[in-house]
């Protein structure tokens, strides 16, 4: 048995994992970072990157049968689903070198292609390998949530690890989940050219603003995609090509495939945490700054729940390394984190939706909005459906939410915006290049200061007084 002793062992090659180890081997740390799967974790290699690769295909599709307003002839693409599946794995081998056993052994960073086991409460066993650390971080991520429903066991099913791998375009596909994940990949394989019904236990989008998640439900239901709520699935019957899903108010689902999207679990599983004196149930248990039961050992990203984001697992890593390489104290939160789902029109969402803020500000809280149809910019594209909704409390927004055209992208302002506790002046102080949609969140501002500037009886007198002594 080797033995190895580092200032640092990461388990786990993901998002999260990846950047504690190349930002503390990079700032003087010695690492060693163990990796049984692949290395770059779900979001290269089944998640984040290789689904938005197959919207990007999709879009493409259907921008060949959307033209006919800017006067383009719309046409049936054919549609080569094999080819896009290429695409998909193009676009994961491009990205893959930054997330290489190679690159990170660049950076000093001890690579073990081993699965991570704790064998006490300051050792961890990969392979024939044993590894004291002064500190671990557990960075082993989340994956798909597969319920035992009745049945479900006796037929061929996909989730985001198998989905990309399949070669033959799916004739009708059934989705179970109508979550983020879900509807993302029901859009995507609508536009290829497959029939798609998504299956909903509660309500579709059930964690965003009701009011947005409308406008992308009616979007996807008018591009022809079936969507059943209250849809709780009782049992799964078929075989591979014709399968069918009872729910339990006795509807039933047929279709080609199926693909189970109804959540995550921790990878928790062979970790050995009850060795180290880790405490879990379904997550591992962290306190504020992300330290386990068992102080020398982090855990960071989707393996203590909440929200399971890579964006999120790249921030904890920050987190931890101020206290695990500088020994300062720092401590995660929540209330700045965006997030978005990438359909079409884009959703996204950070700190409180309007019903949260209202419970938690009541009358304090005021709410602007903007619609999409007042920007010049979506006017001229073609993208007029969406709006934004800003929360705002004594003149600093708690929460922003936005449906539309790129949705994903103008969020980020309202990140900054409630990371740095800007008030809403430094929104409206923003010259916001004309045409763009980038001037919808500069018009939310304006939303805000307008009636504040313009029906204000004080504004009113001070500016006659003003006239009037003016030279």
């Amino acid at each position: 048995m080797n033995r190895i002793k580092t200032d640092i062992c990461v388990i786990g090659a993901g998002s999260g994992g990846l950047s504690v180890a190349a930002g503390a081997s990079q700032m003087g740390a010695s690492v060693v970072l163990l990796e049984g799967h692949k290395m770059g974790g779900d979001c290269l290699n089944f998640g984040c990157v290789p689904s938005k690769a197959l919207i990007a295909a999709g879009k493409h599709a259907h921008a060949m049968q959307s033209g006919a307003e800017f006067g383009v002839t719309p046409v049936k693409p054919k549609v080569d689903y094999g080819a896009a599946k290429d695409h998909v794995q193009r676009v994961i081998e491009t990205i893959a070198p930054a997330d290489s056993q190679e690159r990170f052994e660049g950076f000093g960073v001890n690579v073990i292609r081993e699965f991570g086991r704790f064998i006490s409460a300051t050792e961890v066993q990969a392979g024939d390998t044993v590894i004291t650390a002064r500190r671990f971080v557990i960075a082993t991520g989340s994956s798909p949530l597969v319920p035992p429903i009745p049945g479900l066991d006796k037929v061929p099913y996909d989730t985001n690890e198998t989905i990309f791998d399949l070669r033959e375009k799916p004739k009708h596909l059934l989705v179970v989940g109508g979550g983020p994940i879900g509807l993302e990949m029901a859009q995507a394989h609508i536009r290829l050219g497959s029939k798609v019904t998504v299956i909903e236990g509660l309500k579709a989008l059930g964690k965003d603003d009701p009011e947005l998640t409308k406008i992308v439900l009616d979007r996807l239901r008018a591009e022809g995609i079936e969507i059943a709520e209250d849809a709780m699935a009782k049992e799964v019957r078929g075989k591979a090509g014709a399968v069918e899903i009872e729910v339990q108010d006795g509807r039933v689902f047929k279709g080609s495939h199926i693909l189970m999207a109804v959540g995550r679990k921790a990878n928790i599983n062979d970790l050995g945490l009850e060795s180290a004196g880790i405490e879990f149930d379904r997550a591992i248990k962290v306190d504020a700054g992300l330290r386990t039961t068992n102080k020398k050992v982090y855990a960071i990203g989707d393996v203590v729940g909440g929200l399971q984001f890579t964006h999120v697992a790249g921030y904890h890593a920050g987190v931890i390394a101020r206290s695990m390489l500088f020994g300062l104290p720092a401590k995660a939160k929540t209330s700045h984190i965006p997030w978005v789902t990438y359909t079409d029109p884009e959703l996204a969402q950070i700190g409180l939706t309007e019903a949260q803020a209202s419970d938690v500000h009541g009358d304090r809280l005021e709410v602007v909005r903007f619609k999409y149809a007042e920007n010049d910019r979506a006017i001229a594209s073609g993208q007029t459906t969406g709006l934004i909704k800003v929360m705002i409390v004594k003149g600093r927004p708690v929460g922003a939410s936005i449906v539309g055209a790129s949705a994903g992208e103008l969020i980020g302002v309202w990140a900054l915006v409630i990371a740095n506790n800007l008030k809403m002046s430094a929104v409206a102080a923003m010259v916001a290049p004309y045409p763009t949609l980038g001037e919808i969140n500069k018009r939310a501002a304006g939303a805000y200061f307008s009636p504040r500037l313009f029906d204000s009886s004080i504004v009113k007198r001070i500016v006659g007084f003003v006239q009037k002594v003016l030279p």
